[in-house]
């Protein structure tokens, strides 16, 4: 039987559920379990994809193009596991299938409510879900782990918060825990409990109740034993039932200090984990992780040299919009023994309007560009910041500094080369002027121009490499492989009766996908590194395991000699994060997915 963990909310959002529901996973791997993980979130939406990145952070996208709330990528990344779309729940996802079921007749005439139709509905997808296999073994999951998002008391939630009240006896108490996860306020010096005791009364009202309660201070102070009790005795549980995580160094850290609390010891017992019979390899596999943990936590704190990165984006106001990106950078530099210095310039404000308009803003965004040690330019729509995104492209290239393009980036590189080195000064993305003369980036001729949803390039994707390339710096850091497979999020690509002149003048296209028709990845030979790809290698990176580009990039920014040193290491250790059975061609990979309302590429 399956053992589940709830992990929700109280008092505020954004209160850290995804990293403690992450944390707690990767614990219960490092005993050898295995682990899988459920978002659900509130809202409407039949999935991420058409939420504005500000408004809800990056939109993640999934091996089979779902796109999906960014806390999965907190769960692959630790717990190393490739999830699915009917990982993420919305409400809308559930409606929809309720008023299927309706329309079809499944409810036999009955009158279909929120109790019990949709209910069991929430209910039948966690239970069908858990069970799928998720990582390298192809088994069955161990334990799964359900985040609900929103906060306990919102009237979205309430359907999902019946759900899981319902659900406890279904699965048994043996094999049902929650974690309630609150705000403890620390006003000059004094911790206040009332927040905590107000959602955990709320929570009690609604027929669940906390078996452990992680009280998340925006403070490096830890939780005091005077706190702890006093939530203890207000709160209906014993003081080893109370956790606090309150703001350490890094995130990575917080599994320790959840460790350190007792939290699976306490777990073990509530659910009887030892009951689960685990082979030796998976004790020993469980070892290891815990071991490579610990070592790149140490190793982290240790680290003195810097690595200067300067992201050139869109959406600098909200840092979650690139929550992967930086992520992504976060592990190249863990491997690189470096610390990063990771400064945000929007990229608005490196265009000539801006002298005029903000003279300050634009001398303090091109004085961050021209001292940085690499140049990464992010994903995004629209045109606007366009313009000052080539610019800073325009200076990584002539300056020779490392750089690395990512979908949009990528598309800008080829733009800045077709103005200012073939000469076509009038050369654009059809995004941004659908009637240019001299389009170097076009609109996909398959997608849909009018439904916005799931109608991408979207999901897992090979790149085959040339084989004229041999000097790839790109090819080297995956391994020295022939084919390549990342995740894809895109409308538009180079345009194809641009390539050849583009090809002849320098720009070499080093790989392209199995038909040879799209340009996926683009490397300057007489440069640093100067790299671009259109598809979207930080979703794939891995604490333990960083991504390729992203680690080359780093490195090249640390110093020629890291980057040698890197690209030898990879060549013999890189190892693809993804189950054996995704890495196929193109058209296996587009039969296996659902198709989601809209049409996929």
């Amino acid at each position: 039987m399956t053992k589940y963990i709830l992990v929700s909310g109280g008092v505020v959002s954004g209160i850290g559920k995804g990293v403690i529901a992450s944390s707690t996973g990767l614990l219960l791997k490092t005993t050898g379990l295995k682990v899988t993980a459920i978002k659900i979130d509130p809202y409407m939406n039949i999935d991420a994809g058409t939420m504005r990145p500000q408004e809800h952070g990056e939109v993640y996208v999934l091996n089979d193009g779902g796109e999906v709330d960014l806390d999965l990528g907190n769960y692959e990344r630790y717990l190393n596991v490739t999830l699915s779309r009917d990982n993420n729940i919305t409400t809308g996802k559930i409606y929809r299938e309720v008023i299927e079921k309706e329309r079809r007749g499944d409810y036999l005439g009955k009158t279909v409510q929120i109790v019990p139709h949709v209910t069991n509905a929430i209910q039948d997808w966690i239970e069908r879900v858990s069970k799928i296999p998720v990582d390298d073994t192809g088994e069955e999951p161990d334990v799964c782990i359900v985040e609900l998002g929103g906060t306990v008391g919102d009237i979205e939630s309430a359907p999902f918060v019946e759900a899981m009240r319902q659900f406890q006896f279904r699965v048994g108490y043996e094999n049902f825990a929650l974690i309630h996860v609150s705000l403890v306020p620390d006003m000059h010096g004094e911790q206040k409990t009332k927040p905590t005791q107000t959602t955990v009364h709320a929570l009690r009202g609604l027929g669940l109740l906390p078996d452990l309660i992680a009280c998340r201070l925006i403070v490096q102070k830890p939780l005091e034993p005077a706190t702890k009790s006093k939530i203890s005795m207000f709160c209906h549980v014993a003081t080893e039932q109370v956790v606090g995580v309150h703001d350490v160094s890094s995130v990575y850290h917080v599994p320790l200090l959840l460790q350190s609390q007792g939290i699976i010891q306490f777990l073990q017992k509530r659910l009887n984990l030892p009951s689960i019979k685990l082979t030796p390899e998976m004790k020993e596999r469980g070892e290891m992780l815990e071991k490579r943990w610990r070592e790149l936590t140490t190793r982290q704190e240790r680290v003195f040299d810097e690595v200067s990165i300067v992201l050139v984006g869109k959406y600098t106001d909200l840092k979650d919009s690139y929550m992967s990106v930086t992520k992504a950078l976060e592990h190249s530099a863990f491997r690189c023994q470096r610390k990063l210095q990771l400064k945000w310039v929007d990229a608005s404000d490196l265009e000539p309007e801006t002298q005029v308009t903000n003279p300050a803003r634009y001398h303090d965004a091109w004085g961050a560009v021209v001292s940085a040690g690499g140049i990464l330019v992010p994903g995004g729509f629209g045109v606007r910041g366009t313009e000052g995104m080539i610019l800073a492209i325009k200076w990584a290239r002539e300056q020779k500094v490392p750089f690395l393009g990512i979908c949009l980036g990528f598309q800008l590189a080829v733009v800045e080369w077709a103005r200012h080195v073939l000469g076509i000064k009038d050369a654009t993305s059809a995004e941004f002027d659908p009637d240019t003369k001299n389009p170097a980036i076009i609109f996909m001729p398959e997608i849909s121009k009018t439904h916005m949803g799931g109608t991408m390039r979207l999901g897992l994707r090979p790149t085959v490499f040339d084989p004229k390339a041999d000097w790839s710096k790109l090819r080297k850091l995956y391994g020295g492989a022939e084919k390549i497979w990342e995740r894809h999020r895109h409308r538009y690509e180079v345009n194809p009766a641009m390539i050849e002149k583009l090809s002849a003048s320098g720009l070499w296209f080093t790989g392209k996908d199995e038909k040879g028709e799209r340009m996926q990845v683009m490397e300057l030979p007489d440069h640093p590194y100067f790299v671009g790809l259109q598809a979207h290698p930080e979703f794939c990176t891995r604490p333990l395991n960083p991504s390729p580009p992203f680690l080359g990039f780093v490195a090249a920014a640390s110093g020629p000699h890291v980057l040698e040193e890197q690209i030898k290491c990879q060549l013999h250790s890189f190892v693809p994060p993804h189950p054996k059975d995704s890495m196929v061609s193109e058209e296996q990979l587009r039969q296996s997915e659902p198709i989601p309302p809209g049409k996929e590429v």
